[in-house]
């Protein structure tokens, strides 16, 4: 009896000992690059169709990974590809991410994140970039896909004030845009779906209680998807990371929406 219970203490002793181990471990080298697929249901009958979200690739050189990325959305054969900010956060890294994306097979447009304007990159090569896919690099503009009957809007980060967004009545009005917490700027416009980025999901996420810390400009919107006044939003929590190449209970994510 006596030898079970020091052998039980020890147990206990060992798991407690282990477990910061085993979190700082997966926190460190498991998570950051576990890339997951994540299917979203929003059609109320049969969806008309089906395309991909990823946001926040922070490019730092890490080429495998990356192409790994482009290589998950073209697995999935989507009709489109939406992309909602913070391609790199240096402009020495542009012309590889560029060179990467090119190789998605599926119309790719996109919106600039706030890492996209501070690293003071020209815009020109990211928009012959997305147009060359049969996409668009949207700032404050909108595309029509008649064939799927989408109006598709891209919002900048970087307008204070919010003019009244190009909405089509008769299509789908999807508003692409980087920071989530922008949907209070949009008054009693009503979308079909809003798809925003930005807030990694707070990178590290503790279990029954959620994010230690997001960004500006998040407020609530930290995860996953929210209903909101203006339709409903999701909240994607990207690819790559920023500061500290750290994640916990909050995996990289390309999101597979059918609407």
């Amino acid at each position: 009896m006596k030898v079970s219970k020091v052998s039980r203490r020890r147990f206990i002793l060992a798991v407690l000992t282990l477990s910061p181990c085993a979190v700082l471990a997966d926190a460190t080298w498991i998570e950051p690059t576990w890339l997951k697929v994540k299917r979203l249901q929003l059609a109320r009958g049969k969806p008309t169709c089906r395309f991909v979200h990823f946001t926040d690739l922070h490019h730092k050189g890490d080429r495998v990974y990356a192409e790994s990325v482009v290589n998950t959305i073209n697995s999935l054969s989507p009709d489109f590809v939406c992309f909602t900010g913070d391609l790199i956060e240096e402009g020495k890294f542009l012309p590889q991410t560029l060179k990467i994306l090119a190789g998605v097979k599926s119309p790719l447009y996109g919106v600039p994140g706030n890492h996209d304007y501070w690293s003071h990159v020209p815009f020109e090569p990211i928009r012959k970039c997305f147009a060359a896919s049969g996409g668009a690099w949207l700032l404050d503009e909108q595309r029509e896909i008649a064939n799927l009957k989408i109006n598709l809007i891209g919002i900048t980060c970087k307008s204070v004030r919010q003019p009244p967004l190009p909405l089509k009545p008769r299509l789908k009005n999807i508003l692409l845009m980087h920071y989530p917490a922008w949907v209070k700027r949009l008054g009693d416009q009503k979308l079909d779906l809003m798809l925003a980025g930005h807030s990694h999901g707070g990178q590290v996420r503790i279990p029954f209680y959620g994010p230690v810390m997001v960004p500006f400009w998040v407020d609530e919107f930290d995860l996953g998807l929210f209903e909101t006044a203006n339709g409903p939003l999701y909240v994607n929590p990207g690819i790559g990371w920023f500061p500290v190449p750290i994640r916990f209970n909050c995996r990289p994510e390309i999101t597979v929406i059918e609407i």
